[in-house]
């Protein structure tokens, strides 16, 4: 299950968020280690506003968080354009049909099978807000071992950049760009069945 949560409908999901924000302070804080603002459950920054959407997916029996990301206007502060647009050789990619993927976050301790489902799910709820919403294209920043991972997947990919060391990691900047064929031209282990798709809660309008 793969609920949408924006502006329109968040208040109807505070225990959804809050179970995606302590998610994301496990993997991204006390796993990887990242240096960004946390309270000690909770990660949390400036991007969380109002304008930002999420796609969660969750156990449909228990309503665990299993996996999640969040999208960001980029026609308005975003992560590549506020603090990464030295990744870019050219201009930043802009616009409201153009949406920044952010805080990727996987479950951890929930096993690889799992994992490998709830990444699925996640894909293809990128794919279908997308050609529901009218998004052409997504960008991101990445570190190399996600970077290599995208690009192998099937995505139709275009490079910002050549990746950079940034605070002891090296990362890249990239955009996907999404059309009705992007549906089926992932690797197995991305790809899903075309029966499996409409599986987003859209209870609100879809705008954020």
């Amino acid at each position: 299950m793969v609920t949408l949560i924006n502006r329109y409908n968040r208040d109807r999901h505070t225990q959804v968020l809050a179970a995606m924000h302590a998610a994301r302070k496990r993997v991204f804080v006390d796993l990887l280690g990242w240096p960004i603002p946390h309270d000690g459950t909770y990660e949390r920054d400036a991007f969380d506003d109002d304008e930002a959407v999420y796609l969660v997916v969750r156990d449909p029996a228990t309503g665990t968080h299993l996996a999640s990301a969040r999208l960001l206007r980029t026609d308005r502060p975003h992560i590549l354009g506020s603090l990464f647009p030295q990744l870019c050789e050219g201009d930043v990619p802009r616009g409201p049909d153009v949406r920044e993927i952010t805080r990727f976050c996987l479950a951890a301790g929930i096993g690889r099978t799992a994992r490998l489902a709830a990444r699925k799910q996640l894909v293809r709820s990128f794919v279908e807000y997308a050609l529901m919403a009218g998004i052409r294209s997504y960008t991101g920043v990445a570190e190399m071992g996600w970077l290599s991972q995208i690009l192998a997947a099937g995505w139709d990919v275009r490079p910002l950049g050549l990746p950079q060391t940034v605070g002891g990691c090296l990362l890249g900047a990239l955009e996907i760009r999404i059309t009705s064929q992007t549906l089926h031209q992932l690797a197995p282990d991305w790809a899903f069945e075309p029966t499996m798709m409409r599986v987003v809660e859209f209870d609100l309008p879809l705008a954020a």
